[in-house]
């Protein structure tokens, strides 16, 4: 039987207008009730269901930016298939908010691209708009819906909406992070910790090491894992992955290649004499681990969401809604 949703009506436009309103995150529509975000935001809420399967979702919301360009900074392959004569329903079943994506503009979806990867993490959808000059509205295989622009990123799940600024909000008061404006591999581990694996409540600890040979105490549990680069798009998906299977540390060299997981960290005695605990056994153990290797940079990441930085046995970062450390 063919999928069916409710018709978008104005009304319901402005009911969701006033939700974002009400939620405080009004910022994503500032057109109000005739932005074309809230009809393509709308759908993702409320998609038609066909034999109780929910479709992911992707839409490009009003590109500034040619897309012919986007490849620059996406390491995307961009293959652009016009959609002239077709209606907007037609184009959204085929819009999987990963590797296919319908281009709106405010007269309607007139433009449909196909990457040629699958481009559907929190960070893949940060740089897309970035390079595109739009807002994106994602539906995922959870059902998180997720909105991102220049404001950041805005999440909408079962436990209401969750705005995330934008990381450079606060990357900036970070040593290490940018050289001449651009992101440094420190940099880029921050923007995987914060959109790959707080965005997924992926818990891990990430350390960055000049040689990735620590020098403090510590135990190894894992095997030599491969060399995955951290500035690589497409090497992320299996690093994402092994972590969500690992506990202990994991190291990376200076150069961004991974280099070790499963990493027990085992603090001196001296750092447990001068280094409080700092919420529960991951950052505590964290925290005094960047104690005793004064050339390592530890960011933890909470299975909640929020991220660390750790330096000098000092908390030198965390992310805005990091008012309180979890284990």
């Amino acid at each position: 039987m063919e999928a069916q949703r409710a018709v978008t009506t104005t009304s319901r436009m402005r009911r969701l207008a006033e939700e974002l309103a009400d939620e405080g995150v009004g910022f994503l529509a500032p057109g109000g009730v005739g932005d074309p975000l809230l009809e393509e935001l709308d759908y993702a809420l409320r998609p038609p269901v066909h034999e109780q399967r929910v479709p992911t979702y992707g839409a490009i919301v009003g590109p500034s930016v040619d897309a012919d360009e986007w490849h620059i900074s996406t390491q995307l392959q961009v293959s652009r298939r016009q959609t002239t004569g077709y209606r907007d329903a037609q184009i959204r079943r085929f819009a999987d908010g990963f590797s296919a994506w319908a281009v709106r503009v405010p007269q309607g979806l007139d433009e449909f691209v196909v990457f040629d990867r699958s481009a559907g993490s929190e960070r893949d959808l940060v740089v897309l708009a970035e390079a595109s000059g739009a807002r994106l509205v994602q539906r995922d295989e959870a059902g998180i819906v997720r909105v991102v622009g220049p404001f950041g990123v805005v999440r909408s799940d079962m436990g209401g909406w969750h705005h995330e600024p934008p990381l450079e909000s606060w990357i900036e008061e970070i040593p290490g992070c940018l050289a001449a404006g651009q992101r440094t591999v420190l940099g880029h581990l921050l923007d995987f910790a914060v959109h790959d694996l707080g965005a997924r409540h992926i818990g891990a600890l990430l350390i960055m090491h000049p040689t990735g040979d620590l020098s403090a105490n510590h135990q190894q549990r894992l095997q030599v894992p491969p060399e995955l680069r951290i500035q690589r798009p497409y090497d992320l998906a299996p690093l994402r992955h092994g972590l969500a299977q690992s506990d202990g540390a994991t190291v990376f060299d200076a150069d961004g290649v991974l280099r070790r997981m499963g990493i027990h960290l085992v603090p001196s005695r001296d750092a447990e004499e001068h280094v409080r605990p700092l919420g529960g056994t991951k950052h505590t153990s964290a925290l005094r681990y960047s104690y005793d290797d004064p050339d390592a940079v530890v960011i933890a990441v909470s299975d909640d969401g929020p991220v660390t930085v750790m330096r000098h046995g000092l908390v030198v970062g965390r992310s805005p809604d990091d008012d309180a450390i979890h284990a």
